[in-house]
């Protein structure tokens, strides 16, 4: 079992996303403490990029004030270290691949493995061109998640069996959004996967209310959630996380009751 997979010791895993560097990146690592301690299993914290072709308004929104505060990826990485010295739940950066290049992919992975990060999601990478990040990734043990999509189709198993971690399933086409309803068959798709692998599986996209994260765990393992999140925090601002740490709280209970 790798860290990642520790997320999912409880059957259930509750995973809640974050911008680094909004409002601040103080802030961000009191959010991310705020977010362990009332029971995030896994933490996704997303590096600001200028094209985030994966995000919606709010998250896009976010990674604005975060740039335009100045955030870094160096700055990201030293957060992490000090927020690592109390948190010791699973956390994975969520990033988009010209970042990587431009970093330097070895000296990302690298960094990963030496602040304690265990995966990375990049939503831009197809599987095809996933085994140039690879090696790098493996040489630090730092997983790199698959995401499978509604329309994967006769992709799934395939995806399915070189994933790594937990497979993140986006519940709707389109980007990251609150959603009122989910209409994806996700039952097909999770047992797709399952014939395929014995990975979790966490669904994402559109899910902001405890009862979206229950359905989503019956399905899966899991819930993602992304935009909710952050909503609040461009509403408190530094005083994010209290509010946020509520928050998770009451997510996570809906998580387990999936677990009965």
């Amino acid at each position: 079992m790798t860290k990642v997979q520790e997320a999912f010791k409880n059957k259930k895993a509750f995973i809640p996303f974050i911008t680094a560097g909004d409002p601040d990146l103080e802030t961000t690592g009191k959010i991310i403490t705020a977010m362990a301690e009332n029971g995030a299993d896994l933490v996704e914290i997303g590096i600001p990029f200028s094209d985030p072709v994966a995000e919606g308004p709010v998250i896009q929104a976010a990674s604005k004030r975060a740039l335009d505060n100045g955030t870094t990826t160096d700055n990201i990485f030293e957060m992490v270290r000090k927020v690592r010295r109390t948190v010791h739940i699973p956390m994975a950066f969520m990033t988009y691949v010209n970042l990587l290049f431009v970093y330097g992919k070895q000296k990302f992975f690298a960094k990963c493995r030496e602040v304690d990060i265990n995966a990375v999601i990049i939503p831009d990478v197809p599987y095809e061109e996933k085994d140039e990040l690879l090696e790098y990734a493996k040489a630090e043990n730092v997983d790199v998640i698959s995401l499978i999509a509604p329309t994967s189709a006769q992709r799934i198993g395939m995806i399915a069996k070189e994933a790594q971690g937990f497979i993140y399933l986006v519940s709707s086409l389109g980007v990251t959004g609150v959603r009122t309803e989910i209409k994806t068959d996700l039952d097909s798709i999770v047992k797709i996967i399952r014939a395929n692998t014995n990975i979790p599986v966490a669904i994402g996209f559109g899910i902001s209310k405890p009862e979206q994260a229950q359905k989503a765990a019956i399905s899966a393992d899991g819930a993602i959630v992304g935009s909710a999140i952050v909503k609040m925090v461009g509403e408190y601002g530094r005083d994010a996380s209290g509010p946020v740490g509520e928050y998770v709280k009451k997510m996570k209970a809906a998580v387990m009751k999936a677990a009965d």
